[in-house]
């Protein structure tokens, strides 16, 4: 024992040593602006001692790990870079204890690296890679994440980029029990762009923070794709979700901008407001889903030039759920377009202009691609069936079929509900 740890302490002296040599071999030359620190560039082979370089090193430093493993939990105190591999050899392995690496330094770039093995503790915040409040503008791309209980963690930083990552979380045991492949907390400005998700319980999962922009993210085989909790001013992008529980989750947020993103066969909901105001929700394309749609006490929303298709529920609004604008959307074969349960009528066009509906067999003799008669996605039996479940016995009796012509002959008799005055004869055209 007094052998190994004689040879560790021979190994961390010689990395401080070759760091001292660099810093002194990089002195300016007469002329020169003198920095605080000049950087310089350490490549370390396994079996260094790595957390012994990352304590030498000097502001602006670039440490490359050659290919290899790295075993242990190692923090970053100084602005520097950290590479690995480009072939994503160079591994981190945290061996199944705390957090694998932990940025405690603005201005850190973290880049191809393997990082693995975190602990499992969701109280501790366990991680493959944790950047802490002090670590502001940090730069993660091009790494390899997985099996830890949170992938990438960002708690407190500013304006961190976290870009062209794989985040491959756990798969087994509960999926609360899980973390989140991207998760964080308080970030001002946090960009996420260009990250394959997979397993774990969320993809990102975003809460208490302002001024976020997630684009160009892949998402597979989780619970929810991007989930958003108490978050304002930020902006989710050309994403793509497919086999979620979720795919766009946006819960206690204001002005949420969801734009071009897409999502297929989400289990349960494509796209989920829960006490959402301002939002602004375009260009979204949502693919068999147990439910396009589903607002509860989401209130003044714009809804404009969004394809919801094959859903067993288009749209599903409900705990008074109003002021939400709604037009130029194609609702295309699903078993049911809106569900709405209210005496409040609310229009479903703006400026002259509706939605299209697939089971809208409509007429338009003046060819302005308008159908000629408004349309009305539910019926008074609707309202019966929604509140009595029971009673669809009854629904091809007479009195409900004599029900169903009277509402057609004097459409004021009808207890409220969606109306759409403008119906579109063709869907607009949404980017795949």
């Amino acid at each position: 024992m007094i052998q190994t740890n004689q040879i560790k302490l021979t190994t961390a002296l010689a990395v401080v040593n070759l760091f001292t040599i660099a810093h002194a071999l990089n002195l300016p030359q007469p002329g020169d602006e003198i920095p605080a620190a000049r950087a310089t560039n350490l490549t370390l082979q396994p079996g260094d001692d790595l957390q012994a370089a990352l304590d030498a090193a000097q502001p602006g430093d670039h440490i490359t790990l050659a290919p290899g493993t790295w075993q242990g939990n190692y923090t970053i105190n100084t602005p520097i870079t950290l590479s690995g591999s480009p072939d994503g050899k160079t591994i981190l392995d945290g061996g199944g204890k705390g957090k694998v690496l932990h940025l405690k330094a603005p201005d850190s770039t973290i880049e191809h690296l393997t990082v693995r093995h975190s602990g499992n503790s969701q109280f501790d915040m366990d991680a493959g890679i944790f950047a802490d409040r002090k670590a502001d503008r940090a730069h993660i791309w091009h790494n390899h994440v997985e099996d830890n209980l949170f992938g990438i963690y960002i708690w407190g930083p500013e304006s961190t980029i976290v870009e062209h990552n794989t985040v491959i979380g756990q798969t087994t045991g509960r999926v609360n029990d899980r973390g989140n492949g991207i998760q964080i907390w308080k970030s001002p400005h946090t960009i996420i762009r260009d990250n394959t998700l997979s397993g774990g319980r969320d993809g990102i999962y975003v809460t208490n923070s302002k001024y976020n922009h997630f684009e160009r993210n892949t998402m597979r085989d989780m619970r929810f794709g991007v989930h958003y909790m108490y978050t304002e001013d930020s902006e989710v992008a050309h994403n793509h979700t497919e086999s979620l529980e979720s795919a766009y989750v946006i819960m206690f947020s204001n002005r949420i901008t969801v734009r071009d993103n897409s999502g297929r066969d989400s289990r349960e909901h494509g796209l989920m407001l829960n006490a959402v105001n301002d939002a602004q929700i375009h260009g979204n394309r949502i693919n068999r889903a147990n439910k396009c749609v589903f607002l509860y006490n989401a209130n003044r929303n714009g809804f404009h030039d969004n394809h919801f298709e094959g859903c067993t529920l288009g749209v599903h609004s409900t705990a008074g759920s109003t002021d939400n604008q709604n037009y130029r959307n194609a609702f295309i074969n699903n078993q049911t377009q809106v569900m709405y349960v209210g005496t409040r009528y609310h229009e479903w066009s703006h400026d002259g202009q509706g939605n299209y509906w697939s089971d809208n067999t409509a007429f338009d003799l003046d060819g302005d691609g308008i159908a000629d008669l408004p349309y009305r996605p539910n019926n008074i039996l609707d309202q019966v069936l929604w509140r009595a479940p029971n009673a669809k016995i009854l629904i091809n009796s007479p009195a409900a079929q004599l029900l169903k012509y009277a509402q057609q002959q004097f459409p004021a008799i009808h207890p409220g509900g969606v109306v759409d005055s403008y119906p579109l004869m063709n869907p607009p055209t949404v980017a795949p």
